[in-house]
C-alpha cells in the first residue's frame, strides 16, 4: 500500500473501535426486583441490549501521518 499524500510504502493498518450505550439499566433492575420480589431481579438491568460496538479499519502512513479508510 502506498500513501496517497507522500507516496511512502511505510504504512500499516489499524482498527479503531467505538462503543456507545450503557452496560446496566437501573430502571430495568428495579423493575426486575419488583417482578421477582428479590435480588435476582436486579440482574434484569443487564438485559438492556443497548451497548453497540462499531469497528473501522484505517491505513496510517508512518512517514507523514496521513490516515485513510481501508
Amino acid at each position: 500500500m502506498r500513501c496517497p499524500k507522500c507516496g511512502s510504502e511505510n504504512c500499516q493498518i489499524i482498527t479503531e473501535t467505538q462503543t456507545s450505550g450503557k452496560d446496566y439499566s437501573i430502571g430495568k433492575g428495579l423493575c426486575g426486583w419488583c417482578l421477582t420480589g428479590g435480588p435476582i431481579g436486579l440482574l434484569c438491568g443487564f438485559c438492556t441490549g443497548g451497548k453497540k460496538t462499531l469497528s473501522q479499519a484505517y491505513w496510517i502512513c508512518n512517514t507523514c501521518g496521513k490516515k485513510w479508510r481501508a
